[in-house]
Order: structure tokens, then sequence, then C-alpha cells
């Protein structure tokens, strides 16, 4: 959420979960979530990736109307890794701000504790989680941290 304004809350707050990265997760509720791949082509730059993410926000935005949108906050020690995902997080912002939607990010620590109560639980134990508490049936590390971030966001909101 943006500093300094509190979201109204209401029951039926639509969120955009968002896990980002060049196959980014992404879930509005425990039926409806996927992957979408950004990945460059051959001879595409770094805007390429930032276009495809423009265009799957304002796809999802006109179906399913966007409260708020939350995503994971970059950490960790890979400086091209933070680097590519505070990238795409600018533009998330940047969506959120021209769209009028609020935003949030919340850090890996706070979503694996959420989900596992391990602040420190690797993808296998966020999948296992996702299978058991939430019902998901698949096996994306992705989809299940988009998931996960959904829930502790509508926990709060």
């Amino acid at each position: 959420m943006k500093r300094g304004k509190q979201i109204e809350r209401k029951t039926d707050i639509k969120i955009l979960a968002i896990d980002p990265a060049s196959i980014l997760g992404w879930a509005v509720s425990r039926t409806m979530y996927g992957i979408w791949d950004l990945k460059t082509r051959k001879d595409e730059s770094m805007g390429m990736k930032l276009i495809r993410l423009n265009s799957k926000l304002n796809e999802i935005h006109s179906q399913y109307p966007l409260d708020l949108v939350v995503y994971e906050r970059p950490g960790g020690f890979h400086t091209v890794a933070i680097i590519h995902q505070s990238k795409l997080i600018g533009k998330i912002e940047e969506w959120c701000e021209a769209n009028k939607v609020e935003y949030r990010g919340y850090s890996s620590k706070e979503i694996k504790k959420y989900a596992t109560t391990k602040g420190n639980a690797g993808k296998p134990a966020m999948i296992l989680a996702a299978r058991l508490k939430l019902g998901y049936p698949g096996k994306d590390d992705n989809e299940a941290d988009a998931l996960w971030l959904l829930e502790l966001a509508k926990s709060e909101y």
C-alpha cells in the first residue's frame, strides 16, 4: 500500500498477488491463478518484458477490476535478480498509479512465515504448504508463492 494511505476495508476487495520474475506467478483467488511468461526473446530488450507485463496487468484488470495489487519485494544477495525484480515492481507501481489501484509489497520472509511458520522455507516447502492448506494441485513455486501472497494480503485486508 502506498505510504500514508489506508485502503478502504471491504469484504469484496479484489486483490492481484504477484511474484515478480521472468516467469511471473499471479493469483486473484484460489482457483484463478497462473504464470505469465515475460522472458525476452532473441534480440529483445528488457523494455519488451515491461510491455508484456503492462499488457497482462491491463488484461486482468479489464476482466477483474482490481482494488489492490500486492507483490513480493526483492531481497537476497543476487544483484542482477534484485535489479530485474525492481524494474518489474517499478512497472507494477507505475501501472497502479495510472489506474488508481492501491499497492503494497511484502518481503519473502513475511510470505514464507505466513505460509509455513518458517521465514526461510524453501520452494518445496512452499509448494507442499499450498497443496495441504490451500488445495493447490500444481507444482510451480511461482504460482504457490502468488497464492500465499494473496492469502497473506486477504488476512490483512
